[in-house]
C-alpha cells in the first residue's frame, strides 16, 4: 500500500480531553495525523479529518515535526496554572505506526517528557515498535505515572486479516507487550475493539498485563455505533459469518468472560473510569 508522507508543523500537540477519554485524562496527543495501520473498522475513518482530506483512506499520513517543542511549550505553560496533565497518545493515530521507524516523532515526545514529565502518560498503541523505547519508558516511569496498553482486539490472526489486514500479528504485540511488563513498566491489553476470539484468548494475557480494558464498534466509536454502521461493519461480520460478536451487549458478556480469569478490578470496559495508576 502506497502512502503519502507530508511533514507539517502543527500548532498545538495537546488536545483536551472529551468524550470517550473523559473518564480521568486531561488531554490526548496524536504525533501524526492519520495511521498506516488502516484498520477497516477504524473510527477515525468517518472523522472530519479524513473525509475533509480528498484523498482515499489509508494513502496518506501527516507528519507533525514539531511535536516535542509543542509539547514543551503547552505543558509549562499547563504547569504554570497549576493544573493536572494526564495524557492518552494517541486518540485518532497510532504513535508507533510504521513511519515511526524513520519520523522519530514518538521517541522525541518521549525524551522531552522525560525532561518536562506529565503527570500520566498511556501510551496506546497495536505497534511492536514501542519494544524499541522501552529504556526511555523505563527512564519517564521514575519521573511520572506510565501505562501501556497494547491494542490485541482477539488472539486469532485470521480473524486480524479480515479486519485489519495491515495491522502487525498478534503474536509480535503479545511478545513486546511481554517484553515491556518485563521491564517493569504497567501494562493494558485493549480488547479494542472486540473482535471474535477463542476460548483460550484469557490465558494468552495472564503474566504480561496488570490490566484489560474492553470496548466494542458499539460503545467505543464516539457514536453508539453509527459510525460502525457506516463503515460497514454488520455486512462485514456478516460475510464472514460472525453476526454473534457484532451485538450492543456484547461488553456484558465479554467482561463477565475475563473476569471468570482475572480478579475483577483487572478489568474495565470503555465507559468506566480508566486505570490512571
Amino acid at each position: 500500500m502506497s502512502i503519502q508522507l507530508n511533514e507539517i508543523l502543527s500548532r498545538k500537540i495537546l488536545t483536551e480531553a472529551k468524550g470517550y477519554l473523559d473518564v480521568g485524562f486531561t488531554h490526548s496527543l496524536n504525533p501524526y495525523s492519520r495511521c498506516g495501520f488502516s484498520c477497516l473498522y477504524c473510527y477515525v475513518r468517518e472523522m472530519p479529518i479524513q473525509k475533509f482530506k480528498g484523498l482515499p483512506w489509508g494513502e496518506w499520513v501527516d507528519i507533525k515535526t514539531n511535536a516535542a517543542e509543542n509539547y514543551r511549550n503547552e505543558i509549562k505553560k499547563l504547569r504554570k496554572k497549576n493544573k493536572p496533565v494526564n495524557i492518552f497518545m494517541s486518540s485518532a493515530t497510532d504513535p508507533y505506526q510504521p513511519i515511526e521507524r524513520k519520523a522519530n516523532i514518538t521517541r522525541g515526545l518521549l525524551e522531552e517528557m522525560i525532561e518536562n514529565p506529565p503527570d500520566f502518560l498511556q501510551i496506546q498503541t497495536r505497534g511492536p515498535l514501542i519494544g524499541r523505547d522501552i529504556e526511555l519508558i523505563v527512564k519517564l516511569k521514575e519521573k511520572c505515572k506510565v501505562l501501556v496498553s497494547m491494542t490485541i482486539e482477539t488472539d486469532r490472526e485470521d480473524i486480524k486479516k479480515i479486519f485489519a489486514p495491515y495491522a502487525p500479528g498478534i503474536k509480535l504485540r503479545l511478545k513486546v507487550l511481554k517484553d515491556v511488563h518485563d521491564a517493569g513498566i504497567p501494562t493494558q491489553a485493549s480488547i479494542s475493539p472486540v473482535l471474535p476470539f477463542t476460548p483460550g484468548f484469557p490465558k494468552t494475557l495472564d503474566g504480561i498485563v496488570d490490566h484489560i480494558w474492553i470496548d466494542t464498534l458499539h460503545i467505543g466509536d464516539g457514536s453508539m455505533g453509527k459510525r460502525s454502521n457506516r463503515l460497514g461493519m454488520p455486512k462485514l461480520f456478516e460475510e464472514h459469518g460472525l453476526s454473534e460478536w457484532f451485538q450492543q451487549d456484547l461488553h456484558v458478556k465479554v467482561e463477565k468472560y475475563f473476569k471468570k480469569y482475572f480478579p475483577g478490578e483487572m478489568v474495565r470496559v470503555s465507559k468506566q473510569e480508566a486505570f490512571l495508576e
